[in-house]
């Protein structure tokens, strides 16, 4: 038993020198990355969760964007982009769905989308909309509602000032924060040596 228990402690302190080792790695490509005028974004290697939350530290310690990509957990990895280049929605979409981000072809997709909106807008100008149910529940409760009785109520509308607060005579727990976590803490650590 205490052999097994030597065994155990080796382990973890191989396992945290290995993690030590690994942030003084990324800490370096981290910093060789800032240096690197010309590059924006780096992606890295796919690694696991451990390495990865231990480079997302490391590129938040260092004022940088981090995100995870990747479907499953062998292939997940890391990007990193500095804050001048922070990637936009429609950037981390395109990695998420596994493919390379293409500016060029971003702008040409936000055009033909502007394209169709406007199309679109044309031809509810042209003529009547085609009898169907209404888009919006308003429009089908028009009728019922008007149209500015929303805004009406929005104008009228005052917030509840004791809204949240609760009366000390209602409350069942008057312990402090600190005394009910310490009182946690004994707990686990009670659990803990009936574990052990």
């Amino acid at each position: 038993c205490a052999e097994q228990a030597a065994r155990m402690k080796k382990l973890q302190e191989q396992e945290k020198r290995q993690k030590v080792e690994f942030r003084k790695r990324m800490e370096q490509e981290v910093s060789q990355f800032i240096q690197a005028t010309g590059e924006p974004r780096r992606r890295f290697q796919p690694m696991n969760k451990i390495e990865r939350s231990i480079l997302h530290d490391v590129a938040e310690v260092a004022g940088l964007t981090s995100f995870s990509f990747g479907d499953d957990e062998d292939s997940r990895y890391v990007m990193v982009f500095k804050k001048e280049f922070a990637p936009s929605d429609e950037e981390l979409e395109a990695y998420r769905r596994g493919e390379e981000w293409d500016p060029a072809r971003a702008e040409e997709r936000r055009r033909l989308r502007e394209l169709e909106a406007q199309q679109e807008e044309a031809e509810l100008e042209s003529g009547p909309a085609p009898p169907g149910p209404p888009n919006d529940y308003k429009d089908k409760y028009r009728h019922l509602i008007g149209s500015d009785a929303a805004k009406a109520a929005a104008r009228t509308m005052e917030a509840n000032k004791a809204y949240g607060c609760v009366p000390v005579a209602n409350k069942r727990d008057t312990r402090s924060i600190e005394e009910a976590m310490n009182e946690i803490r004994a707990k686990k650590r009670l659990r803990q040596a009936e574990d052990e």
